[in-house]
């Protein structure tokens, strides 16, 4: 039997610019979504969330509260992604690693104009990280 999948997204914003990470695997391998990824058994939330951001970026972080949550639902998959802000413990640094191909600072304002994830901006306007 095939069950829903659970996942962490850290959301990042330093001086007015998101970090996304550009995906190197489908599902919507090429676009640009936050740093994230699958829980682990027996794996706190905060602790997926950390750990994923190391993993994809070489970045350390706190993990903050909880922004929200989004299901993503395909033939092939269906996740439920919990996002949580993240405060850098560190500024320098990060690059793309394991499953990420390529990392970016995006300005806030620009968001618009890159190839998201279907879904990223609007959860990102509805929970007042971007201006809607």
């Amino acid at each position: 039997m095939r069950r829903p999948e659970l996942a962490v997204g850290a959301v990042c914003v330093h001086r007015e610019r998101l970090l996304l990470v550009q995906r190197a695997h489908p599902p919507a391998e090429g676009r640009w979504t936050v740093p994230g990824g699958r829980v682990e058994w027996g794996e706190t939330l905060a602790a997926a969330v950390t750990r994923e951001l190391a993993e994809e970026t070489g970045l350390r972080g706190r993990c903050g509260p909880l922004l929200g949550f989004v299901e993503r639902i395909d033939t092939d998959h269906h996740f439920v992604i919990f996002d949580f802000a993240v405060d850098l413990a560190e500024e320098r640094g990060g690059e793309a690693a394991s499953d990420a191909a390529a990392l970016a600072w995006v300005p806030l304002g620009d968001l618009s104009t890159w190839p998201l994830v279907p879904g990223l901006l609007s959860f990102l306007q509805e929970v007042g990280v971007v201006p809607a």
